[in-house]
């Protein structure tokens, strides 16, 4: 079984608090007369409804419910996921740093994929670990995490964490489920599978039986972000075994998610139809996108996400198209880590599709 710090298998920490919601909940009745957690509550407010209205301001007095039950609730009537395997905090990324101040101590090892999503390396290394990188296997079309060499370095150095992006990103592969239970298997016992799945709303698969369940010594990481279109507000929910969730709960900041957030999001969750049709139209465009790039001639990586990756002959010459297309004002992104330097990455937004928006690219590849 995967360990978690020694600090954290004693008793506590406990949170210091729950929130009204969660204290209505437990007595059965509402609380109309909030005198006792020292919130603005007489706040006019005249500026923000001006500005926003009183729809938006009716959100902002109070601390929102630390359980997110309404979303809980409407993702579980959505995907069939139990209540109790799923923990919302303020995005993916706020789950990742949860995640490994859940389970890693200074000076204990992690792995990742060398030039994956950046963000956990930044996080690790914050949490004071040690980070060891595998490459990319790479191929004529394809561009994947090694799933072979992220276990034998998780053996080779009693890693405490294996990160893997499932869609992938920087890449966009998919790696199947039987490869994920595989990888669990390969890691050590004493190892947690970090699985971030932010883009797995695109897959062709999405609320599978297996997508949605909580899996032994695996943490998984959603987001409202994508498909939702809640980027800026951040909010995204982890899956996990209801043990795990407790100790994450131990170290959570308890109000990370804001009451408007929780709205937000509750609105979009009610209108299933919207997002599944989104999520339609994403793919499409992906596909369309894709098809544009490589009846050019470019090597376009296969993609379960909301992008597409073009593989450049040089690194050269994908840095000399990115600084063209800022000069025009057109970003895309070109990855950081020198060995996949030659790939730009493209989001699948219908100005990607306008004639002529990204002319640099194509010349680049025509020539």
């Amino acid at each position: 079984m995967p360990r978690y710090p020694d600090h954290l298998m004693r008793e506590g920490p406990t949170n210091p608090f729950p929130g009204i919601k969660v204290l209505e909940r437990k007595l059965g009745h509402s609380i109309p007369y909030q005198l006792g957690s020292n919130e603005g509550l007489d706040m006019p407010h005249r500026a923000l409804r001006e500005h926003f209205g009183d729809a938006l301001a009716a959100h902002v007095y109070s601390y929102g419910d630390a359980e997110a039950l309404g979303i809980r609730k409407r993702l579980s009537a959505q995907q069939g996921m139990p209540l109790e395997t799923m923990l919302v905090d303020a995005g993916a990324d706020s789950l990742m740093a949860l995640a490994l101040r859940t389970t890693c101590e200074p000076g204990e090892t992690v792995v990742s994929t060398a030039g994956t999503y950046p963000t956990f390396g930044y996080f690790a290394r914050g949490q004071g670990c040690q980070l060891v990188e595998p490459s990319y296997f790479e191929a004529p079309g394809v561009l994947a995490p090694d799933l072979d060499a992220l276990a034998t370095a998780a053996q080779d150095a009693d890693a405490r964490v294996v990160y893997l992006a499932n869609p992938d990103n920087p890449s966009g592969h998919l790696h199947s489920d039987s490869a994920i239970l595989k990888l669990r298997d390969a890691l050590p016992d004493t190892c947690w599978l970090l699985l971030d799945e932010a883009y797995g709303d695109f897959r062709d698969d999405a609320g599978s039986e297996f997508t949605t369940r909580a899996l032994p010594g695996v943490i998984r990481l959603r987001t409202l972000s994508k498909a939702h279109g809640l980027a800026g507000l951040r909010i995204g929910y982890a899956i996990a075994e209801p043990d795990v969730l407790a100790m994450m709960m131990k170290v959570r900041i308890h109000y990370a998610v804001s009451t408007f957030t929780q709205a937000a999001a509750e609105v979009v969750l009610d209108h299933p139809d919207e997002v599944n049709q989104h999520v339609a139209d994403v793919k499409a465009r992906r596909e369309r996108l894709a098809e544009h790039f490589r009846a050019l001639g470019a090597e376009v990586l296969p993609s379960a996400t909301n992008f597409v990756g073009i593989r450049l002959p040089s690194a050269e010459l994908a840095a000399e198209v990115h600084q063209q297309l800022l000069a025009e004002g057109v970003l895309v992104a070109r990855l950081a880590h020198p060995a996949l330097a030659n790939v730009i990455r493209i989001t699948a937004v219908q100005a990607a599709l306008e004639p002529g928006r990204l002319a640099v690219l194509e010349h680049a590849i025509r020539n």
